[in-house]
């Protein structure tokens, strides 16, 4: 296979939503260590989030400081760090996150260093600032993200074996409209909000013409922390 293999690992509340004022609460302790705990089950090389995803929890919306005036950096993608143990994968088709680092630091996961998914129209600018950064970037799609050139790059360029797929619900959903997500790893916690304004599992994209349904194969049920439930799913019509 030309990509790595790609799971979508989400912790959730009962009613779907990814985010939301249950995050906040006591009981979602245990649901977010089971979380963790089985996200290292599947020892991945890397991890994938949207810009949002990104700018709500790493880089809370700073915005980069650009050099309008940089010189012409080279066409196509840029490799800063070869062989890390862990890769931080950012979708950014325009370009606008301020990352301050090339390395990501969360939890008990090993430091990441962080890869930008740029669409052709990322600024001159921007590649500068990343080039600077020491921030690997790959060009995938022409305005908006192609989610099979992101993969085929991520596994040529970087080596990653295994992704897993992390949010926020529209990522989710592009990759898995594209057929490359191969099984759904769903922690659900035992808790709603009912709010009607944070985003589900799956969302998708006005950039998307059409979606269709998707079948999913249930491999195994497992009670896990605080009261969670960890389900797995394989998914049948991927590429």
């Amino acid at each position: 296979m030309n990509r790595p293999r790609i799971i979508c690992h989400m912790l959730t509340a009962l009613d779907g939503k990814i985010t939301g004022p249950y995050m906040d609460t006591g009981a979602i302790k245990g649901p977010a260590e089971a979380y963790e705990r089985t996200n290292s089950l599947y020892h991945p090389q890397a991890w994938l989030c949207g810009r949002v995803t990104t700018d709500e929890n790493f880089t809370h919306y700073r915005k980069p400081a650009l050099d309008e005036n940089a010189p012409p950096v080279p066409d196509g993608d840029y490799v800063a760090v070869k062989g890390a143990e862990m890769h931080y994968v950012s979708v950014d088709a325009s370009g606008r996150i301020g990352w301050e680092t090339n390395t990501l630091e969360y939890k008990d996961r090993p430091p990441a260093h962080i890869i930008e998914v740029l669409s052709e129209k990322a600024s001159n600018a921007y590649r500068d600032f990343l080039r600077k950064k020491g921030i690997s970037y790959i060009i995938a799609g022409k305005e908006q993200l192609d989610c099979k050139v992101a993969a085929e790059k991520l596994k040529a360029l970087f080596n990653i074996d295994t992704l897993m797929l992390s949010g926020g619900g529209f990522i989710n959903w592009s990759f898995l409209q594209a057929g490359l997500v191969d099984e759904l790893s769903l922690v659900i916690a035992p808790l709603a909000d009912g709010e009607n304004d944070t985003v589900t599992l799956f969302e998708k994209s006005a950039h998307l013409s059409a979606s269709a349904p998707v079948e999913f194969a249930l491999k195994s049920v497992e009670k896990a922390e605080g009261d969670s439930i960890w389900l797995r799913y394989s998914v049948k019509n991927r590429l």
